[in-house]
């Protein structure tokens, strides 16, 4: 599925091949597209803040929630969704690794954006044997009519690429994986619709390619397709948000240097996709987890 090539190396050769900095909006265009970008600290707090895609690129302050996870317990941790609550300011959820175990984390923010003591901090513990796996990620769709469904992916530390679905009763159940894909550094989701779900990827080789989950085949499969055959490696972790009617925003994180760079993709399907570098972010980036905030309904027409 994924071509291993003659890599460049260094993020800053990789942000002056995929093209030239983005001109400035002119007056009565649309506004520029953001990513909410979360992450947890080494004491345990969870972090919010907003990357505008401008000429330049700019960066909110930090918000910060004390006191989410214990200091130095999370592995590894899903998009988290941030919606309006009843009787709070927002209600948050996700889902994280801690030790061995796979755990739902849910809590509700005041106004000030600290935990609302009503509802603090729940983490749900899920099922064990979890030690072994590189990253998590949940897909939630929903739209205005309600959820309509719920999955869960992870890879391995071999390689393979697993899938659950969230059941009514509450539980997940497992519906296969996929092996192969031990190359891969990253996966971020970027598509979402009733019949696929779909991820950008890179790998230690630089490829940079988009993986196909068809909904409702069992045992999983996927499909690959080439985006970019070098340049990519540099970036430890991937990070996508919607950018327009049928693109993203991309958010690389260069773990050798605490830095990252910001990509708007036009819709992902071959090497002909559109990509436009828009510049290192303000800030060091250096925190032991990132990954994005999402809203309720979310969108992802990526690819």
């Amino acid at each position: 599925m994924f071509r291993k090539t003659i890599a460049l190396t260094g993020a800053a050769a990789l942000a002056v091949t995929l093209g030239a900095t983005a001109v400035p909006a002119q007056a009565g265009t649309t506004a520029a597209c953001t990513l909410d970008l979360g992450s947890v600290t080494t004491a345990g707090a969870q972090t919010t803040r907003t990357i505008t895609a401008g000429a330049p690129i700019s960066v909110s302050a930090v918000q910060s929630v004390p006191g989410v996870f214990p200091a130095g317990s999370v592995k590894h941790i899903s998009t988290f969704r941030d919606v309006p609550a009843p009787q709070a300011a927002r209600a948050r959820s996700g889902l994280v690794v801690m030790g061995d175990a796979l755990y739902e984390t849910t809590y509700n923010l005041k106004d000030n954006g600290q935990v609302d003591p009503a509802k603090p901090v729940v983490n749900r513990r899920v099922g064990g044997g979890w030690s072994n796996f590189r990253w998590i990620e949940r897909s939630v769709e929903q739209k205005v009519s309600g959820p309509t469904r719920t999955t869960l992916f992870a890879q391995d530390t071999a390689g393979t690429f697993e899938r659950w679905n969230l059941e009514s009763n509450g539980g997940w159940r497992d519906t296969g994986g996929v092996g192969g894909l031990s190359t891969v550094k990253s996966m971020t989701l970027i598509g979402r619709d009733d019949f696929y779900e779909s991820f950008l990827t890179n790998t230690r080789a630089g490829a940079l390619s988009v993986v196909l989950v068809p909904v409702g085949t069992y045992p999983m499969e996927t499909y690959g397709r080439t985006v970019r055959s070098s340049t990519w490696q540099v970036f430890e972790q991937l990070i996508a948000t919607p950018c327009g009617p049928d693109g993203s925003l991309v958010l690389g994180i260069d773990r050798d240097t605490n830095s990252a760079y910001l990509y708007q993709f036009g819709h992902v399907g071959s090497t002909e996709t559109v990509i436009k570098s828009l510049g290192k972010v303000p800030g060091t980036f250096n925190d032991p987890h990132y990954f994005r905030w999402a809203p309720e309904i979310d969108n992802l027409t990526g690819e």
